[in-house]
């Protein structure tokens, strides 16, 4: 089990140099978790695709609904009062600390790319390769 960054999950579900090592992380653990928000921070992603041309609108269409399907059942509220809790203490943004905040609530690693979420929290986060050794 692992909670998964949005980064994480667009990677998995929109072709790029990052997608095979996504799909390798799902085949050794495919229980992925996310806060809420990883919905608004996806379409945001597909808006910024859309907006730039890189994928037309019914493809964004397609993928924001092959994305929720994925993640039914996956997601999470979060803890606010945790989560300001961790953004204060940290130089980490509170839209970070939700993802934060779930891995450590449901006792498993967040698993992203963000540096600096892996040094604020380095027994909590993990990169997809530090994932991937243990």
């Amino acid at each position: 089990m692992i909670v998964a960054d949005t980064n994480l999950i667009v990677h998995l579900l929109l072709p790029g140099e990052r997608t095979s090592s996504a799909q390798s992380l799902l085949r050794k653990d495919s229980d992925w978790y996310a806060p809420k928000l990883w919905r608004s921070e996806f379409c945001n992603v597909l808006t910024v695709f859309l907006r730039k041309s890189i994928l037309d609108k019914h493809i964004i269409q397609g993928r924001m609904r092959e994305a929720l399907a994925f993640m039914q059942g996956r997601e999470f509220e979060t803890d606010y009062v945790r989560v300001i809790e961790l953004a204060n203490g940290s130089k980490c943004s509170a839209y970070d600390c939700e993802f934060v905040a779930l891995a450590q609530e449901l006792g498993c690693f967040l698993v992203t790319s963000d540096r600096q979420l892996q040094a604020q929290f380095p027994h909590t986060v993990f990169s997809p390769l530090q994932y991937l050794e243990t």
